[in-house]
């Protein structure tokens, strides 16, 4: 009997992350190495703790959540794919926090020798391919049609546009000058300095701001809600300052 006692302890102390928390944590793909730095901070803090972080185009993560991919955390990049998360009873409410701001941003080629003083400039003959993510589907690309309507640009600069599946896909066409401008984020731009350059800073019709909320479904509630708040918490938010974005006031 002690034998057995004995076998089953030492069992249990083999196998510690059987026992732990594991959650998954869906973010737009703007937020992808902010979120982990984030997750390798929580991990130190909860060493019981395990985030697997999935990055992607908001749009993307919501048709994900809604088929039934395993996801207890949702960040996007927009309050609208959030609404939508809300609307499709996915999201607990009251575990929904906008946490951080953005600014959306022209870039080019780091040589490029191009200027936009104001938007119209994008009609330059010059300009031939612009990098727009899918406004369909991805926040970024929402607020640069908006911006474009706006200027009553969106439909003449209809044949220069490259839809792009995300931001980071548009950053990196940016970078490898396989277009001569595209509409990213700030914090998108500052991740690759040497390699692009910010040439505008485009005025939002809607803040750029990122939700983030516990899904309904998660099996493991309290530690979503320990990572929202940590997120939220002063030793998350440095970590967004760190990569440029703006706290929510």
């Amino acid at each position: 009997m002690n034998i057995r006692l004995n076998f089953a302890l030492a069992a249990l102390l083999l196998t510690p992350a059987a026992f732990a928390a594991e959650i998954t944590v869906s973010a737009a793909a703007s937020l992808s190495n902010a979120f982990k730095d984030i997750t390798v901070q929580y991990e130190k803090q909860h060493p019981q703790a395990k985030i697997n972080l999935n990055t992607a185009g908001s749009g993307a993560l919501l048709q994900q959540a809604l088929k039934g991919a395993p996801v207890d955390v949702l960040a996007f990049a927009d309050e609208e794919t959030m609404d939508k998360a809300a609307q499709e009873g996915l999201i607990d409410s009251k575990a929904r926090h906008t946490f951080a701001r953005n600014s959306l941003v022209i870039a080019a080629p780091a040589a490029s020798t191009l200027r936009i003083n104001q938007l119209s400039d994008l009609n330059a003959p010059a300009i031939k391919r612009i990098a727009v993510s899918n406004p369909a589907s991805v926040p970024v690309g929402r607020y640069t049609k908006a911006a474009l309507e706006k200027a009553g640009l969106w439909a003449a600069l209809q044949p220069k546009i490259i839809n792009t599946q995300h931001v980071r896909q548009s950053l990196d066409y940016v970078a490898r000058g396989e277009v001569d401008a595209g509409f990213v984020y700030n914090t998108d731009a500052a991740l690759m300095r040497d390699k692009v350059k910010v040439l505008r800073t485009v005025p939002t019709t809607t803040p750029v701001s990122y939700p983030i909320a516990v899904v309904k479904s998660s099996q493991e509630q309290t530690e979503a809600i320990r990572f929202v708040q940590y997120v939220r918490s002063a030793a998350g938010q440095a970590v967004l300052k760190r990569y440029g974005f703006a706290a929510v006031r």
